[in-house]
């Protein structure tokens, strides 16, 4: 007697086949979330670039009136970054993976780029004052740098909530003195507020609509351990010559030596850059000095897309900036305005680089 058992087996095999099938669409499921499923993080990538000699496509980025101005050639380059992500959406896993893997790109945590405590329109807003208040910083210093006197007062821009000011001290309030001294900066006005020893009030004078106002305040520390007075500060300029600087959609303080390079090719004969494609980046305050600024390799990247040749950079970034530099890109190390401008005049009118500064020899 002879059996078959081809009809049983078929019957026997069809749940394990189920359920391997049921397996593989759990785990494709489960990848694909992995992959799609938003992340804690944002990435930052080389963003548009801007020839601040030039216009914005329509009408000049610098415009002057009141001075002779004078012939510019080549560019200098005033870069950005674009971030992907924000607190409403985040990108994917896919997209960060792709971003790991590419050296113009950057993965940084949420909270680094957009702090917990505020909203993509409050960091939007404070990003675009930012920018106001560099460009302010850049006309100054190009001016000065022309010999024009430049007065400048120093004023309250906003008054924190609860903070020993408030109900006293208001925004538009120009500072005088605190404790009897002058201040006329910034670092001046937290030298003598972090005088402070913790008992007596410190005395503030204020200007407001011509009349002079005195408070008694009560500094409080910061998570540095320095004194504050909860006022966020700026500098107002009389400048003898009219500047309009336009540039849409850019924010952020680190556009200022690139703004005050330009400023100062447009005012001066010749043409500084000599017709080479020179970018760059860096804050500028009210005394020249460059800052570091966030991105550089991302800046750096967009140069070298973009057709620069050469590159200035805060020395303050060099630890970002050694083994990152793209292929043909050139980077000099700069400090201050006079750094700057000398790297932007050795270049223009052809002569030997070798002897300025880079974040190798710097």
């Amino acid at each position: 007697m002879s059996y078959r058992y081809e009809f049983d087996e078929r019957r026997a095999s069809r749940p394990r086949k189920s359920l391997g099938l049921g397996l593989l669409f759990i785990s494709a499921v489960a990848l694909l979330g992995v992959w799609v499923f938003p992340t804690p993080y944002v990435i930052e990538q080389p963003g548009p670039t801007y020839n601040v000699l030039g216009s914005d496509g329509k009408d000049p980025i610098i415009s002057i009136d009141g001075a002779q101005t004078y012939k510019t050639s080549g560019n200098l380059d005033l870069l950005t970054v674009q971030v992907v992500g924000n607190r409403d959406r985040t990108p994917g896993w896919f997209e960060i993976f792709l971003a790991w893997m590419d050296p113009s790109r950057s993965v940084l945590l949420l909270d680094q780029v957009f702090p917990a405590n505020q909203t993509t329109e409050e960091s939007q807003a404070e990003s675009s004052a930012m920018m106001e208040q560099s460009q302010q910083e850049a006309i100054a210093v190009a001016l000065r740098k022309l010999n024009y006197t430049v007065p400048v007062e120093l004023y309250v821009s906003e008054v924190s909530k609860n903070s020993p000011s408030s109900g006293k001290v208001v925004a538009a309030d120009f500072i005088r003195t605190v404790n009897g001294v002058k201040v006329q900066t910034i670092e001046e006005l937290r030298a003598e507020v972090n005088k402070f020893n913790g008992k007596t009030p410190v005395d503030l004078v204020v200007s407001r609509a011509g009349t002079n106002k005195s408070f008694e305040l009560q500094p409080i520390k910061d998570e540095s351990g320095a004194y504050r007075l909860g006022l966020i500060v700026g500098y107002k300029y009389e400048f003898p010559v009219d500047v309009t600087l336009k540039l849409a959609d850019v924010g952020g303080p680190s556009g200022g030596m690139m703004f005050a390079l330009a400023i100062y090719d447009k005012l001066t004969p010749g043409e500084l850059t000599g017709g080479n494609y020179i970018a760059g980046t860096g804050t500028i305050d009210a005394g020249g000095q460059v800052g570091p600024i966030g991105g550089i390799q991302q800046k750096m990247f967009g140069a070298a897309n973009a057709g620069a040749k050469f590159f200035l950079a805060p020395s303050n970034n060099c630890d970002e900036v050694i083994g990152h530099e793209p292929e043909g890109l050139k980077v000099f190390s700069v400090k201050n305005f006079d750094e700057a401008l000398k790297v932007v005049d050795t270049i223009g009118q052809g002569k030997d680089t070798a002897l300025l500064a880079t974040c190798s020899n710097n």
